[in-house]
């Protein structure tokens, strides 16, 4: 498999559907340390050589404490790219360590999403790419609908609440397999985050479950992925989509022909 080829075209793909660039953007890609995000630079810069709209690139990192390893390296990359590169040590996060040692991921992302903000205000932005992969689409959807009741996972393109910035993930229809091999044949230097070698957590039981289901369903993940983009509105129990009115080729069941189907033993 072509890597690059391979990783140009889903961009390329995801880029195109859901118009996530546009003449002019200054897209700042959130650098977790991570092969996601890594790629996904790497991607942009490849695309925005190649697009026929001008578009520019630059990249920072929020450091919240959990890295297990230096991000300079990273950074070091990052220029040898001809990017432009912010390293923000985020203080609220810092103290949050020390004060609520065991804050759940909710609070953490509120203060990441914060500094996120300030940072890419600062570095002329108007569009932030994030480095999540068809991998967290898929999580995200069953996550949803096993612990919250919704049918919801995570959008391609969105808005900050103020809507100053375009929020958009280009990395929709790319694996981790994907990733993890682009990153290894260029040998880039990757920093971990503690939270990502966590165990015992619910995103890390459905990616194994999801893993387990795959030795016998090898094309799982592309199946739950269609399915996000293949919705049968009137097959769910949403009745802002359901036709409940009396109609030519279905008619209502009263409540006095339905009264004895429940009341049956």
């Amino acid at each position: 498999m072509d890597l690059e080829k391979t990783l140009l075209r889903k961009v390329g793909e995801a880029v195109h559907r859901f118009k996530m660039i546009r003449a002019g953007d200054r897209i700042a890609v959130a650098v977790s340390g991570g092969k996601d995000s890594i790629t996904l630079l790497e991607a942009l810069i490849l695309l925005q050589k190649r697009a026929p709209i001008d578009f520019s690139v630059c990249a920072f990192t929020v450091e919240q404490g959990k890295f297990l390893r230096p991000v300079g390296p990273v950074g070091e990359y990052i220029h040898s790219l001809g990017v432009d590169w912010t390293y923000h040590t985020d203080n609220p996060s810092i103290r949050l360590l020390t004060e609520k040692p065991d804050h759940g991921c909710d609070l953490c992302s509120r203060f990441r999403r914060r500094a996120v903000y300030q940072i890419a205000h600062g570095m002329g932005a108007n569009v932030i790419a994030f480095g999540h992969t068809a991998d967290d689409f898929c999580e995200s959807l069953l996550r949803n609908i096993l612990y919250t009741g919704r049918l919801s996972s995570l959008p391609p393109v969105t808005y900050s609440r103020e809507r100053d910035f375009r929020l958009i993930r280009p990395l929709v229809y790319v694996t981790e397999e994907i990733t993890r091999g682009f990153v290894e044949s260029k040998g880039v230097p990757v920093v971990p985050c503690g939270c990502s070698l966590r165990t015992g957590t619910v995103r890390r039981g459905i990616r194994e479950t999801i893993a387990d289901w795959e030795i016998e369903h090898p094309h799982l993940r592309e199946n739950i992925l269609s399915a996000m983009g293949n919705i049968q509105h009137g097959r769910l129990l949403d009745t802002r989509y359901l036709d409940t009115e009396e109609s030519e080729s279905e008619t209502e069941i009263s409540g006095s022909e339905l009264l004895p189907i429940l009341t049956e033993s």
